[in-house]
């Protein structure tokens, strides 16, 4: 198990987050928004019978999110593709199979037409059942295709009323496709059993979970949210590493997103041309309850399993996340038409999942990799993950060693003195 964390890997880990957006080159690399697809927004919103109840300025919950999606399909930019999906709004029955398939499309995700889009919300009433996670797999599938960002946005009132069909294993699901789909989530009622499902679900795709009880804070945010989806984002580019560094896919510069086992292994290969700098750095997130004591393990090595530079982390349970990083820098060879390097990047975890947790799908991993100009003078970039450090701490313990022998000698002159005395 990994049990100390390197105050230098940290360092390399934040220089090459710092960089990664900064050093990438013009053309489209991994990881860079395009620009070529429009977001998408699904809101999906809870329609069930529970919709009903008069606590929210002293309307109803529905009343207050008919106002909130009105003011916000007047507010929504003209780029973004906007849809609303509903769960439990036509099913009034008792039969729990029926009720859990009870989720809509009312407006289809593309271009806005506000009255349109006005009408259909004016329609609906609260109705039925609650199935959270049904709505999301559909919700899901409402927003696929394209490179654009993808938001979906939950809105309820209640905890899901259809398991075993967890929401969160939905969402966690939802995540591990490698289809760039963010969840927010919004809960209309202090609940701690609704605010832990609803951040579970947000968390499982680096979402954000608000609670909110007035109409106008639920307008606000939603538009916010809608707001986001048009802001320019790098999405990440799903891979899948290897279980060996001999089979690790080839990246190029860019960010990077997969899924690691607990206890796994994931292998990646960088190419690395002499005069060039490596610079890497990974985290993994623990979206569902783990154990408190882990550690993540960044190491770069060569074909033949040398180790180069590593970076290392651990953690207490007290964070969700993990990073570290790494650089290497590959001198400049003698032959002007040298062949790249092949670096290897294993990534490896010691999380482990707490007593009845699935282990499946993977942790979240996200890679951040960077190769840039090298530094000048070798000397002057990290040896052993600490460059000129090295040299500092040298100086130090030597400095150390001679001040103790004159210290010792002076003591024992003295002594003599007053023996002599």
């Amino acid at each position: 198990m990994i049990t100390r964390t390197r105050l230098a890997a940290g360092a390399c880990a934040l220089l090459a987050a710092l960089t990664a957006g900064m050093a990438f080159p013009a053309g489209a690399a991994a990881g860079e928004p395009t620009g070529e697809d429009a977001p998408k927004v699904d809101l999906v919103l809870d329609v069930s019978g529970s919709m009903r109840t008069r606590d929210i300025d002293g309307g109803t919950r529905m009343a207050a999110a008919k106002q909130a999606f009105n003011e916000v399909l007047d507010a929504t930019p003209e780029e973004v593709q906007l849809g609303i999906r509903t769960l439990g709004a036509d099913y009034p029955g008792d039969d729990r199979k029926t009720g859990c398939k009870d989720t809509a499309q009312l407006y289809p995700v593309g271009p806005l037409d506000r009255t349109e889009a006005k009408t259909a919300v004016a329609t609906l009433s609260p109705t039925g059942w609650t199935p959270i996670g049904p709505a999301l797999l559909k919700a899901a599938d409402d927003l696929d295709g394209g490179d654009g960002s993808k938001r979906i946005v939950l809105i309820s009132d209640g905890e899901d009323t259809c398991a075993p069909l967890d929401p969160c294993e939905v969402a966690r699901e939802i995540a591990a496709k490698g289809i760039g789909v963010t969840i927010d989530t919004l809960g209309l009622v202090p609940n701690t059993k609704l605010r832990k499902q609803l951040s579970c679900i947000a968390e499982a795709t680096g979402g954000t979970y608000t609670s909110v009880e007035h109409a106008d804070e639920l307008t606000d945010k939603v538009n916010q949210l809608v707001d986001r989806a048009a802001d320019p984002v790098v999405t990440p580019v799903a891979t899948e590493g290897a279980d060996a560094c001999a089979k690790a896919p080839t990246l190029k510069s860019g960010l990077y997103t997969d899924r690691e086992e607990f206890g796994q292994q994931r292998w990646y290969r960088v190419d690395v041309e002499p005069g060039r700098e490596l610079r890497a750095s990974v985290s993994v997130s623990a979206d569902r309850a783990v154990s408190p004591s882990h550690g993540v393990l960044l190491r770069a090595v060569t074909a033949s399993g040398r180790e180069i530079v590593r970076g290392e982390a651990a953690g207490n349970g007290r964070t969700d996340v993990l990073s570290t990083g790494l650089r290497y820098p590959k001198a400049e060879g003698d032959e002007e038409d040298a062949a790249p390097e092949a670096v290897c990047l294993q990534v490896a975890n010691s999380f482990s999942p707490a007593s009845g947790v699935k282990t499946t799908p993977g942790l979240p991993l996200e890679l951040t990799v960077d190769v840039v100009d090298g530094p000048s003078d070798s000397d002057d970039v990290a040896s052993f993950g600490l460059g000129r450090g090295w040299w500092l701490l040298g100086l130090l313990v030597l400095v150390g060693f001679l001040a103790g022998l004159l210290w010792g000698w002076l003591s024992r002159w003295r002594f003599a003195v007053w023996r002599t005395n």
